[in-house]
């Protein structure tokens, strides 16, 4: 495999990573706060409380680590990107900053406070909106370059039929992996009546997941044409095993039965679609000014960055699971009895 190739795969394992980690936590916040609003917070607030404790101070490790690695494999991207992802950007960290100093303060300090649960809750559905216009400049189209000038069109972003399908896709994806994951972390503490609710949500949210995944195949035939047909000569078999992963995890969760088989489907049904859009958008990384090829950095340096990321990723997924093991999963902790 060749270095570059090599690299933009270990970055997309990390922002992989992201994607179900940060689901889990955004999708959380929200469904605490539909609970306090709904008068349901009694049933699942505690439960989701549990889950977020050990874990948000973590969920941005991958991002991060994706961040570094994007700019150090491919300097050209914060050239260009800079530009771009200058106001989406920009409103991503002010929200994450709102979303860590808002959870700090609604558990450590007024723990009733509707106003922090709200900014917690509303900035889970706002970040991976603004953070899905990455995606969306990707497939060109939204800059242009003048002269030595990089010139972003938010315009024409702000008011694309593709971009906004992109942002639907986002936002009931982290519900629906949010639920899911959440009914079987109900499942694992034996709370029926938690399991219930969660349960519908996961089974509520999974038809507009589908739905908005035919939307942006629809959007994206308009807006990107090579890139669609990429997809349909040579991966259409990765979105056909997505497809059937999510029907085997849906059924699964209606059925009762199996809840953490169903969540590990989940999982696989993302790994298929993430990776099967970033392999039919390569070489591009910004179409069409910024490929693999043209804006990777040195070899000596591509194989530094890879073998420091690897051993990141050999480090990063064992502390996870230990976090697991110890906390998330803990007979004791899982079921309220240890905090």
């Amino acid at each position: 495999m060749e270095i570059q190739l090599l690299g933009m795969t270990v970055l997309w394992l990390f922002l992989y990573g992201y994607l179900i980690v940060a689901s889990i936590d955004f999708g959380a916040g929200f469904f605490a706060y539909y609970g306090k609003v709904t008068k349901q917070d009694h049933i699942i607030n505690r439960l989701i409380s549990r889950y977020l404790s050990p874990v948000w101070e973590v969920t941005n490790v991958f991002f991060v680590f994706f961040f570094v690695g994007i700019v150090g494999f491919f300097p050209d991207t914060a050239y260009y990107y800079g530009t771009a992802l200058l106001i989406p950007g920009s409103i991503s960290l002010v929200l994450l900053a709102i979303r860590g100093s808002f959870y700090a303060f609604g558990n450590y300090g007024s723990k009733d406070n509707n106003l922090y649960l709200f900014l917690y809750g509303a900035t889970g559905l706002l970040i991976p909106a603004s953070l899905s216009t990455a995606l969306t400049i990707s497939e060109g189209g939204f800059i242009e370059k003048r002269g030595e000038n990089v010139v972003f069109l938010a315009k024409e972003l702000f008011t694309n039929f593709y971009s906004w399908s992109v942002v639907i896709l986002a936002i009931v994806s982290v519900l629906f992996i949010s639920a899911s994951f959440l009914t079987y972390y109900a499942h694992r503490a034996d709370d029926q009546k938690a399991l219930e609710l969660l349960r519908r949500f996961a089974l509520f949210w999974s038809p507009p997941t589908i739905l908005a995944s035919f939307l942006v195949f629809v959007s994206l035939k308009q807006h990107n044409v090579r890139h669609f047909e990429n997809i349909l000569d040579r991966y259409w078999w990765m979105f056909m095993l997505s497809l059937l992963c999510f029907l085997i995890a849906s059924v699964l969760i209606w059925m009762r039965c199996r809840y953490g088989t169903a969540f590990i489907f989940v999982m696989f049904q993302f790994f298929f679609a993430f990776f099967g859009y970033g392999a039919s958008h390569l070489p591009y990384i910004l179409d069409p000014y910024i490929t693999i090829y043209s804006g990777y950095t040195n070899d000596t340096m591509g194989i530094t960055l890879v073998a420091a990321f690897i051993l990141g990723l050999l480090l990063l997924i064992p502390s996870l699971f230990l976090l697991m093991r110890l906390f998330l999963f803990d007979a004791d902790y899982v079921k309220g009895k240890k905090l």
